[in-house]
């Protein structure tokens, strides 16, 4: 059965932050497991905390899709290069540590990306991205479509889509996991 796994970002934001409680009402309704837990280390969102709480705690295989929001993103696309998902939405997404010394510390960026084995590993993969995003500069999303090659949406004035000011709902993100959920099952 699929299941959903929101990754919040980093600064202790929670799945229970913004537009999550209405997301995971919104595909409950459409019959499908939401899983909105506490994670670990929620400060620094580091790597060796996450991963293996992805993989061992929340139990996440290859009938699973990732929402991951900023750092979350970056913990789902680190997981996608090692083991298979069914997919990911990623929502204010980068791939460098911008400079940040938080996310030097968090460890995604300590290595070189393996961009074909993140695509090889899921069966989609949808980008949420906008200009005036105050912490991701948008050349930052628009270069991990190029390498992803995936489903993009970019917007002038969605800022860093709840971590910079209150959103309490995201229609588009859940449109394009039902949209996903049906392409792959008339597949």
């Amino acid at each position: 059965m699929t299941k959903i796994i929101f990754v919040p970002g980093n600064g202790n934001c929670t799945t229970h932050d913004n537009w999550f409680p209405t997301v995971k009402a919104a595909l409950e309704k459409e019959g499908l497991e939401v899983i909105a837990a506490d994670f670990p280390d929620g400060m620094l969102a580091r790597e060796s905390y996450w991963i293996p709480f992805l993989r061992d705690e929340l139990k996440a295989d290859g009938q699973t899709i990732f929402v991951g929001h900023s750092s979350g993103a970056i913990a789902a696309l680190r997981f996608a290069e090692q083991y298979p998902l069914l997919g990911s939405v990623l929502v204010g997404a980068y791939h460098t540590d911008l400079g940040i010394e938080t996310e030097k510390i968090a460890g995604y960026f300590s290595r070189p990306w393996d961009w074909q084995k993140i695509r090889d590993n899921q069966q989609f993969i949808t980008i949420f991205a906008s200009q005036d995003d105050p912490w991701i500069p948008i050349k930052e999303p628009r270069f991990l479509h190029t390498q992803l090659k995936c489903e993009y949406h970019e917007y002038k004035n969605k800022g860093h889509f709840g971590g910079d000011y209150f959103k309490p709902e995201f229609p588009e993100l859940i449109a394009s996991i039902l949209d996903n959920l049906k392409k792959l099952n008339n597949s």
